[in-house]
C-alpha cells in the first residue's frame, strides 16, 4: 500500500491537536517519527524505527525520543501496540485501517496480517449473547510459517542421515 498523502495530513492535525491538548511540544522530531510509521507497511519494533530513522535516512533523533513518541502515539490511538509472545513490544499504524488479527510463525517471528468477516459475527454474537458492548478485540494466532516447515523437515533429514553414517 502506498503512502497516502491525505490519510497522512488527518494524522497529523490530530497528532498536533492530541499534544496541543496535553500541552505538549509540536516538535519536528515527533513528526518525522509519524511520517516514518504512516509510510511504513510492516509491523516494526521501536529500535528498528531509531535505526531507520538514524542510519538509513540520516535523521539525528534520539533513542528516547523515538520511545517516547511512540507512547505518545499509542495514546491517541495513531498507532497500535502489540505483544506477540516476545519480549519486544511490536507497533503498526492505526488511523484508517480496518480491524485485522494476525498469524505469528514461533519460529522466525514473521507476522501475517488476515481479516475473515466471521470473526465479526462471533464478536457480535457474543456480545449480544454475554450482554457486552464489544468495542475492540485482539486475535493472535501461533503457528509455524511454510518456510519454518520444510527448514524443520529439512532438519529432520539431515540428522536422520548423520544417524546412518
Amino acid at each position: 500500500m502506498a503512502f497516502n498523502k491525505e490519510t497522512f495530513e488527518e494524522v497529523k492535525n490530530i497528532f498536533s491537536a492530541y499534544l496541543e491538548n496535553k500541552e505538549l511540544r509540536r516538535t519536528t522530531e515527533r513528526f518525522t517519527i509519524l511520517e516514518e510509521i504512516y509510510k511504513r507497511n510492516d509491523h516494526f519494533d521501536a529500535e528498528s524505527l531509531f535505526e531507520d530513522l538514524s542510519r538509513k535516512k540520516n535523521f539525528n533523533v534520539s533513542r528516547a525520543t523515538v520511545y517516547n513518541t511512540l507512547d505518545l502515539l499509542v495514546s491517541c490511538d495513531l498507532v497500535k501496540k502489540h505483544q506477540f509472545g516476545k519480549n519486544q513490544a511490536q507497533f503498526e499504524k492505526s488511523y484508517g485501517y480496518k480491524q485485522h488479527d494476525h498469524i505469528i510463525c514461533v519460529d522466525c517471528k514473521k507476522v501475517v496480517e488476515f481479516c475473515d468477516p466471521r470473526i465479526q459475527q462471533i464478536k457480535s454474537m457474543m456480545g449480544d449473547l454475554l450482554n457486552f458492548k464489544i468495542t475492540h478485540h485482539s486475535l493472535n494466532m501461533y503457528g509455524i510459517c511454510g518456510n519454518c516447515q520444510m527448514k524443520r523437515e529439512l532438519d529432520i533429514k539431515k540428522e536422520a542421515k548423520a544417524e546412518l553414517v
